[in-house]
C-alpha cells in the first residue's frame, strides 16, 4: 500500500472536474490523492496532495516540480489505467473520487471495470449528475419517493429489492440481458445482490447519504 488511512480518502483524476464536483469530493476526503494529472487540477484548486500516484504521463512538469519528492509515486506498467494504479494502493473505509468521467466513453468503462474487479474497495465516484459506486452485498439506503435509481450489471447477478418501483427479485441482471437502468425509489431502498457485479447509478446530490451508507455499512465482498 502506498496509502493507508482510518479514515475517507479524496481521489482526484485528471479528467475535467467542475469545480462544484472537486468541493464535493474534498470534503468527504480526509487526505487527497491524485491520480497522476489530477495534481494539476488540485494546484489550480490551491490543494496539495499528500500522493501522486501513476504513470505521469499527464502531469505537468511544473505541478511535479512544485510536490514533494516523497509524494510521487510513480508506476509504470501500462497494463492497468491511472485509476486502477490508485484505488489498489490505496487502503482506506472508503474512497471518494472526481475526475475519472468526461468525454471519453472508453475511460468511463474502464473506471467501472475497476470497480467490480476491486470489490474489496469502497469507492464512489462523482461527477456532474451523478454518483456511481459497487452495491454491497446488502445496503440500505435513505432515498426520497421518485429518485432514480438504475441498476447496470457488468456480470451474472441476482438480487432482492423494497422500495424500487420495479423490483429486482427474480430477475437475473447481465451486462448484454436484462439491465435495470431508470428504476426509481418510492420510498428508503433496501437491496440484496448475489455477487460484486452491479452498480448502482444515482443523481449526485444523495452523494452524502451513499457516503453514510458505505461508511456504517459492514456487509463486505470477500
Amino acid at each position: 500500500m502506498i496509502v493507508h488511512k482510518s479514515g475517507p480518502v479524496a481521489l482526484i483524476g485528471g479528467a475535467s472536474v467542475p469545480d462544484h464536483v472537486l468541493e464535493r469530493a474534498l470534503f468527504h476526503g480526509e487526505r487527497i490523492v491524485a491520480a497522476d494529472g489530477g495534481a494539476a487540477t488540485l494546484a489550480a484548486h490551491g490543494a496539495v496532495p499528500e500522493a501522486v500516484i501513476g504513470d505521469f504521463d499527464s502531469i505537468p512538469d511544473a505541478v511535479r516540480a512544485a510536490l514533494p519528492e516523497a509524494a510521487l509515486h510513480l508506476v509504470a506498467e501500462q497494463d492497468s489505467t491511472d485509476f486502477e494504479k490508485c484505488i489498489s494502493r490505496i487502503e482506506a473505509p472508503l474512497i471518494v473520487g472526481a475526475g475519472f468521467s468526461g468525454a471519453r466513453v472508453d475511460h468511463q468503462l474502464a473506471v467501472c471495470n475497476v470497480l467490480v474487479r476491486w470489490c474489496r474497495r469502497r469507492c464512489v465516484l462523482i461527477g456532474e449528475d451523478d454518483a456511481i459506486f459497487l452495491a454491497p452485498p446488502h445496503m440500505t439506503l435513505d432515498l426520497p419517493k421518485g429518485c432514480r435509481v438504475s441498476l447496470f450489471p457488468m456480470g451474472a447477478v441476482e438480487g432482492r429489492s423494497e422500495g424500487l418501483n420495479w423490483p429486482i427479485d427474480g430477475l437475473c441482471f447481465t451486462p448484454d440481458g436484462q439491465i435495470g437502468t431508470s428504476n426509481f425509489a418510492t420510498g428508503p431502498v433496501e437491496l440484496g445482490v448475489t455477487a460484486p457485479k452491479l452498480l448502482v447509478i444515482l443523481p449526485v446530490d444523495h452523494l452524502d447519504a451513499v457516503v453514510r451508507m458505505l461508511m456504517k455499512n459492514p456487509a463486505r465482498w470477500p
